[in-house]
């Protein structure tokens, strides 16, 4: 059995298939799933229904499965940071979000090193977050 709390299987086998600057999309309802990420990257749909499941939820279980080094999100041209960031800096402590545009967000979402795009339900706009994976330091 597994001691941390992502149990899905076809995540699981990306993520072990992928390794240190790999990315992982975690993306909103409104994201485009087919076009906004590369080809041979795994995609995963948790879009079960409007809502369901979340972003945050999905982000959770990472930040619990695997090491995070970096984290991109897209902001929007005009108006206040989405509230949704609060709640993606509580679940990434001492990690910085990197504000990427629209445009550029996609571009890098679309890059080789993107292994795993999984698609929310999530209905807050620009729920969308770019996780780098980081390294497993050795034992002591």
């Amino acid at each position: 059995m597994l001691r941390y709390k992502l149990i899905h299987p076809q995540i699981l086998a990306a993520l072990g298939g992928a390794g240190h600057g790999s990315r992982v999309l975690i993306a909103d309802g409104n994201y485009p799933f087919a076009t906004g990420a590369p080809p041979a990257a795994q995609r995963v749909y948790l879009n079960l229904a409007p809502g369901l499941v979340n972003a945050t939820d999905v982000l959770a279980a990472l930040a619990d499965a695997i090491p995070i080094e970096a984290a991109h999100v897209m902001i929007p041209d005009t108006g206040p940071e989405p509230a949704i960031f609060g709640e993606f800096r509580a679940l990434l402590p001492g990690l910085s979000l990197h504000t990427l545009a629209r445009f550029p967000f996609y571009d890098a979402a679309r890059s080789p090193d993107t292994a795993l795009v999984i698609a929310t339900g999530e209905r807050r706009v620009y729920a969308n977050i770019l996780l780098t994976i980081g390294v497993v330091p050795p034992e002591r």
